[in-house]
């Protein structure tokens, strides 16, 4: 109960704060909602925070009966030059229930990672930056990687014609080993299309993943749809749904966030 306090406690926070800033800063940009992950980076000295308010994946597949919900699962992102922010990442609280564990609760992961900005980000056109991760075994036993992972991503933003963007993030990762003992490589590819209507943005994305695990190569692939809406200039909120499209992937995953720069 306290770590779900502690998340209305932030959520009031990030609706609440002011963060009055010069007129010419660079646009909103949030890495969420998808899995597609944007090239913005954020201004030297501002502070953005999105918070995924409740997440839900069901798993029926392949004899699978599994839900797994996060709650709070938070970003913190800070600028610390013009074209560098750093990142942390947690989870306060999840919950995973199977059929042959009635229910497993606990906290999450936590990430540190940085985002560089390879081409101008004060200029129009294409954008390209390259973000490198770590995740951290913080987790409570059972919920969480199992051990130190990391990768790498090349986020990717293209401008289309009639308001449209194209989004692609090629990934590398090294994974824990499902049994314990060692880690595997894994690849991953995200491909978006999004479009604003004034306050509204929607979006769909295709996501794959190849994963070299020692007992077998996994392939899991989704369809994803992801709306925003903006209110004013620094406060976002989202939602959207994902749709395994293999027996390897979860049938479904829907969320919904909030972010607010400061």
């Amino acid at each position: 109960m306290k770590r779900i306090a502690s998340i209305f406690t932030v959520l009031a926070f990030i609706i609440s704060a002011s963060g009055v800033r010069a007129e010419d800063e660079r646009d909103f940009c949030a890495q969420r909602p998808g899995k597609a992950t944007p090239p913005c980076v954020l201004d030297k000295g501002r502070t953005q925070i999105e918070v995924g308010l409740a997440d839900a994946i069901f798993q029926r597949q392949g004899g699978a009966h599994e839900d797994i919900y996060t709650l709070g699962a938070t970003e913190l992102r800070v600028g610390v030059s013009r074209r560098v922010e750093i990142e942390a990442t947690w989870a306060p609280e999840v919950i995973d229930m199977t059929r042959s564990r009635s229910r497993l609760s606990g906290t999450g992961d936590a990430s540190l990672g940085v985002l560089v900005a390879l081409t101008d980000p004060e200029k129009m056109g294409i954008a390209v930056s390259a973000q490198g991760f770590v995740t951290l075994p913080a987790a409570t036993h059972g919920l969480g990687a199992g051990g130190w992972t990391q990768g790498v991503r090349l986020p990717m933003a293209i401008p289309l014609n009639n308001g449209l963007s194209l989004g692609l993030t090629p990934e590398i990762d090294i994974l824990r080993n499902v049994g314990g003992g060692g880690t595997h490589a894994a690849w991953a590819g995200v491909g978006s299309l999004g479009r604003a209507f004034g306050a509204v943005s929607v979006g769909v994305e295709i996501w794959g993943q190849v994963e070299d695990e020692p007992a077998g190569t996994i392939h899991r692939a989704s369809a994803d749809f992801t709306a925003a809406y903006m209110v004013g200039k620094n406060l976002q909120f989202d939602a959207g749904a994902n749709f395994g499209l293999n027996h390897s992937t979860p049938n479904t995953e829907v969320y919904l966030g909030i972010s607010r720069r400061f």
